[in-house]
């Protein structure tokens, strides 16, 4: 076993639900293996600046149900310079870190991985909503966002029946439209609109909802990922080529917000316990992944491979949602 004695904890980017989870099962599995854990608060942003504060077990009580990060988070320009690395290069060395946990998105792991290309030692969580780490089937936050998105679309639903209108709903997940597919589904929305399916508005939106008109629905659900572009325009069609009055709704940060759900608290408690095997056993950095429902670790030059897109998952939302 390569013996660790002290080891750096940080969240970065987008905070993501169950953030907190993690840091908390980080810091109790490393004290367990006997390792001294120091959180490094406000990201990368904080490793430039030397912020870090020693984390005992009763650090992290009573933090696994609430949502954001208690070690707070930040996006760094300065890092993301060469200059930046070299200095987080240097902190890390400071700090006498003998490994660095980093728990966010792609941007954060990609900053992993450039510490990792100057020597540093890292394992890299993957916790954002959007679900779009390449070599990781989940993320830390997903379920939690989707269950978000799925309750404030229930709510417009119920308006929107009672008005005979249609609701264009943006929900997040940059490039990746996994929030919009699942939260699509799980609401019986009329069309779902995901960056990574080339639509025709016509075709996707107009027809669907003249074909559900037609079997006597009065009320419509579009569902759209926010890398499509502006919902108020799909809107203003919409209400000009059918009649129906249309609104449109941004869900916006309400989704990074709120308690976990059971399904982050847990994957996100796995993976720290993963990360910290990794750091007692391992000698090269790993991203902790999941594949077919396990708890995993890959290299860091898996996340540079493309990440697929559930197409028949699409395609029986295109058959159910009539």
């Amino acid at each position: 076993m390569r013996e660790k004695k002290k080891i750096g904890v940080l969240t970065s980017g987008g905070d993501a639900p169950g953030m907190n989870a993690a840091i908390r099962a980080v810091v109790r599995a490393g004290i367990d293996e006997g390792l001294r854990v120091f959180g490094i608060r406000r990201g990368f942003h904080g490793l430039l600046n030397l912020d870090a504060v020693y984390m005992s077990l009763r650090s992290v009580s009573d933090i696994i149900n609430f949502g954001g990060t208690i070690l707070y988070t930040a996006r760094s320009q300065e890092f993301a310079t060469k200059e930046g690395i070299m200095l987080a290069k240097d902190n890390c060395k400071k700090l006498g870190l003998d490994g660095l946990i980093i728990i966010g998105g792609d941007g954060s792991i990609r900053g992993a991985k450039e510490l990792s290309d100057q020597g540093i030692f890292c394992v890299a969580i993957p916790g954002t909503i959007d679900n779009d780490v390449n070599c990781s089937e989940y993320t830390i936050g997903f379920d939690t966002a989707m269950n978000t998105a799925m309750q404030m679309v229930d709510k417009i639903r119920d308006t929107a029946e009672a008005h005979e209108r249609c609701s264009v709903v943006e929900v997040m997940g940059r490039n990746c439209g996994d929030i919009a597919l699942q939260t699509g589904i799980a609401v019986g929305a009329t069309a779902i609109i995901v960056p990574e399916v080339a639509y025709d508005f016509k075709r996707d939106i107009l027809d669907r909802i003249k074909m559900t008109q037609k079997t006597g629905k009065k009320h419509f659900i579009v569902i759209v990922s926010e890398g499509i572009g502006k919902i108020k325009d799909v809107a203003e069609k919409i209400h000009k080529q059918t009649g129906i009055e249309t609104t449109e709704t941004v869900l916006g940060h309400v989704q990074r917000g709120g308690s976990p759900s059971l399904r982050d608290r847990v994957v996100a408690s796995e993976m720290g316990v993963k990360a910290i095997e990794i750091i007692c056993q391992e000698k090269e950095s790993k991203i902790i992944a999941m594949e077919s429902g396990r708890i995993i670790a890959c290299n860091m030059e898996q996340e540079c491979q493309k990440k697929e897109f559930n197409l028949a998952l699409y395609n029986t939302a295109l058959k159910i949602s009539i």
